[in-house]
């Protein structure tokens, strides 16, 4: 299975990235007995067009035109299921065991374009909580990376 985050917005050098970055190379150690080949991310430019819905279309089409060719789509929304980090771990494996990649949306500022929502399998949220898209993708990628401790027994997640 290969996971795909498409993110708008860009992380800068710095902690955040760092961050992400580590948790992205200890998902994808701790996956590859698991099944889950890779982890990309796809950095979205985020529209510098004058109102909100406009970015949003904007930033539609470039996440229509990332997305992975029959992959599951996850979006990250504030209105979305909220999993526990056991829940989250056997939908990716379901799909997984399903033949299927799966991809992560992450939007930008002012929000996803309804297109883009309407379009996901499923759609997650990290609780009630408005997050800024940059700390969503570290979150997301420490629960990947928690995912694949949980799928292999690794003590990483306690309860």
């Amino acid at each position: 299975m290969r996971i795909t985050i498409a993110a708008v917005g860009r992380l800068k050098s710095g902690p955040e990235r760092q961050l992400a970055e580590r948790y992205r190379e200890r998902a994808v150690k701790a996956g590859r007995g698991l099944g889950f080949r890779q982890i990309d991310i796809i950095e979205i430019d985020e529209s510098r067009a004058r109102d909100a819905d406009r970015r949003m279309t904007e930033e539609a089409i470039a996440i229509a035109n990332v997305l992975p060719p029959h992959a599951r789509i996850a979006a990250l929304d504030e209105r979305g299921d909220i999993l526990g980090s056991k829940g989250f771990a056997e939908l990716i494996a379901r799909w997984r065991d399903d033949g299927h990649d799966c991809c992560f949306i992450i939007g930008g500022a002012d929000g996803m374009a309804p297109s883009v929502r309407d379009q996901a399998t499923k759609r997650l949220a990290f609780g009630a909580f408005t997050w800024p898209h940059q700390m969503v993708r570290i979150m997301l990628l420490e629960q990947i990376y928690r995912a694949t401790t949980i799928l292999s027994g690794h003590p990483y997640h306690r309860e």
